[in-house]
């Protein structure tokens, strides 16, 4: 009998099975193993046992066939005279958190002629700072839907973590709300088990690039924005009223200045995160202006700093302006000692 070395992990009893990725039924699927060690497959490689229940079965050479370049460090492994590890094909071999390819990033940036959130930020904001903005960002245009935009997750060692799918209205650029276009995440539509992601902040690969204060904000459409009128600022999303504040790597933050801004109706929750961070010894502070001074017309909608800033004129695209117009700009850069420049 040929002894093959990509194996499925042998199991003495069900309960040793996993989860499976694409039906996520428990106690039927088993990975893929490398009995001579060299490789530890992202653990969504694997078979579902009685396959034709769901289909799952994703193989050494479908990975390698999606990923050349694992197939090409692996041959670089094998030509090394290097001792190799001797493995059980019975051991456990832990899997490698899962990262989408940069190159895969890079293809979702264009086609924006197609991506409504695109198309309303140049309506706004201008062609020139709409195309910055989502390459700066990684914002790219999505085939799931079309006119969707995907707003990848890039953390702070330019890896790409997953991607957030969601659908904007062209005119108001408003998120929709129906149940057709709920937000949808690249990693599900791929058939990768959420134990395999680990999300990171939108924009947390800019925090290495710049050591300005950090601003955090929910939503990613309004770090897009805030960016444009506000650059004193690196902008980062959480992506939810929750987010990443309790996953989040406090390195991030260190010798850093963090302002959260949260949406009219959750200053309350984000001052105890600005409190939680406190104690973990980050600066942080939350900024209040705005829930001290809504309407209530406003605090019905939920707005945000970025539905403030719209009101103001891109064409100027200075803070003295906007000093003058809102004060709620003015009292921020006045607590931070920012620098106003003319742009």
């Amino acid at each position: 009998m040929k002894d093959y070395r990509f194996t499925l992990k042998p199991y003495r009893t069900p309960a040793d099975r996993l989860e499976c990725p694409h039906c996520h039924q428990w106690h039927c699927f088993s990975p893929y193993i490398d009995t001579e060690g060299m490789i530890a497959f992202p653990a969504y490689v694997g078979r579902r046992n009685h396959e034709h229940r769901c289909g799952y079965h994703y193989t050494p050479r479908d990975y390698f066939h999606d990923h050349p370049e694992a197939k090409a460090e692996l041959l670089a492994k094998d030509a090394a005279p290097i001792p190799r590890p001797c493995h059980s094909a019975r051991q456990h071999l832990a899997a490698e958190p899962y990262y989408f390819s940069m190159e895969l990033v890079a293809q979702t940036e264009g086609h924006y002629q197609r991506n409504n959130l695109y198309l309303f930020l140049e309506e706004r904001l201008g062609t020139e700072a709409a195309l910055q903005l989502t390459k700066k960002y990684h914002a790219g245009t999505s085939r799931y839907w079309d006119g969707a935009t995907v707003f990848w997750q890039v953390d702070a060692a330019q890896r790409a973590r997953t991607g957030k799918i969601m659908y904007y209205d062209v005119v108001t650029g408003h998120r929709a709300q129906d149940a057709e276009h709920h937000v949808t995440w690249l990693h599900s539509l791929r058939h990768i088990d959420k134990e395999w992601i680990t999300q990171c902040f939108f924009g947390e690969h800019l925090l290495g690039k710049s050591d300005k204060p950090v601003a955090i904000v929910e939503s990613e459409k309004s770090c897009l924005i805030a960016s444009f009128y506000i650059p004193q600022f690196t902008w980062i999303a959480t992506g939810g009223k929750d987010g990443m504040f309790s996953k989040a790597s406090l390195s991030l933050f260190k010798d850093r200045k963090v302002i959260l801004f949260p949406d009219l109706g959750q200053y309350d929750n984000w001052l105890r995160k600005a409190a939680e961070l406190k104690v973990r010894g980050i600066d942080a502070s939350c900024y209040s202006y705005l829930e001290d001074h809504a309407t209530e017309e406003e605090r019905k909608a939920g707005l945000d700093i970025a539905d403030y800033l719209l009101t103001e004129d891109p064409r100027k695209g200075v803070l003295r302006d906007m000093i003058r117009r809102n004060p709620a700009i003015g009292l921020l850069v006045e607590k931070l000692q920012l620098e106003i420049v003319d742009e």
